[in-house]
């Protein structure tokens, strides 16, 4: 029964989602449609830094390079797409998927950065791009790109061809769904477990003959390709993309909802990130210039209460049975 209460759990989860717009009003499913995005964002760290043992302190670039990708092609700036929506979506997977496998080729080759220094160093990247991103005519400067159109129904016309609010809570969840299935493929897969060994036994693992830079680059290319996909739709969503959404303040913020939600476990690192803006727009509207302070209390008080995060007991999935026999038992 124990082992299942992690399946349970995480299908009440998705169900909880699925039927929220029944009990929600059109404003409520607006907002938890954006909780979604931010999820999908979350998810993309907790691979790399749950699984892998990856601590980026610059997610935040792959975000904001899809958001950008995104609002350049819808906005016709990139004419010889003619705005294509669907090609934006591409390419806001391909270009930060790309973006992260170069960097990941720049720090992890040769001796090859891990722990803080790699921290320190994506963290300074994340700094200069969003410097690059604010004195850059082209992509907008300080104010950015507005007027990014929300999604449309291609079997519809005119005005009425936009998303209605129910269809975008749908589409970003289904697009939720279907990334957290694919990255949990891939953690309960052979790859996976290589990846896990990397956290706690990287030089164990580079002794059985796998190369740690390969694996590395693999890991960080998905997790650029799923934070920038999350930067597309949260473009389509607010209509708008500014410097701040490649910056250090945004890489800072999904650290804290993937250590809230439980690093360790995809879903919880998902529901991390929508619990957390949940209350943030809660203690917002009702605690005034207050509501940051409140907010830190809150967080120190979950990470020392919980180190593996609010959900990620609750939400832990059994290993596959094909891969028990590796784990060393307890004596």
């Amino acid at each position: 029964m124990k082992k299942s209460i992690g399946y349970i759990s995480s299908c009440g989860i998705w169900i909880a989602l699925a039927l929220a717009p029944l009990v929600l009003d059109e404003w409520g499913v607006s907002q938890f449609a954006q909780y979604m995005t931010y999820g999908i964002f979350a998810l993309s760290l907790a691979f790399i830094w749950g699984q892998a043992g990856i601590l980026c302190f610059g997610q935040a670039i792959f975000f904001g390079l899809g958001a950008y990708l995104m609002a350049l092609t819808t906005l016709e700036k990139f004419s010889w797409f003619g705005g294509s929506q669907a090609i934006g979506l591409i390419l806001a997977v391909l270009g930060p998927g790309l973006a992260a496998h170069v960097v990941g080729q720049l720090l992890f080759r040769g001796r090859g950065l891990s722990g803080a220094y790699f921290a320190i160093v994506t963290l300074a990247t994340a700094v200069i791009v969003e410097i690059i991103a604010q004195h850059w005519s082209y992509i907008g400067g300080f104010n950015g790109l507005l007027g990014v159109p929300p999604l449309v129904v291609i079997w519809r016309e005119g005005l009425d061809a936009f998303i209605t609010p129910m269809e975008n809570y749908y589409t970003i969840f289904f697009s939720a769904l279907l990334i957290y299935l694919a990255l949990l493929g891939m953690v309960r897969s052979p790859l996976g477990i290589v990846l896990a060994t990397l956290k706690d036994e990287e030089y164990r693992t580079r002794a059985f003959g796998y190369n740690i830079a390969n694996l590395k680059i693999i890991a960080f290319t998905c997790s650029g390709a799923v934070a920038g996909i999350a930067g597309g739709l949260f473009t389509t969503q607010f209509g708008f993309v500014s410097p701040p959404l490649t910056g250090f303040a945004l890489s800072t913020e999904v650290l804290i909802w993937v250590a809230v939600g439980g690093r360790g476990v995809l879903l919880a690192a998902f529901l991390g990130a929508i619990v957390v803006r949940y209350i943030e727009n809660v203690l917002s509207d009702t605690l005034g210039s207050y509501w940051l302070m409140a907010l830190g209390t809150l967080f120190i008080a979950a990470v020392v209460v919980a180190p593996r995060g609010l959900f990620g007991k609750l939400l832990q999935l059994p290993l596959p049975r094909r891969f028990r026999q590796f784990v060393p038992k307890k004596l």
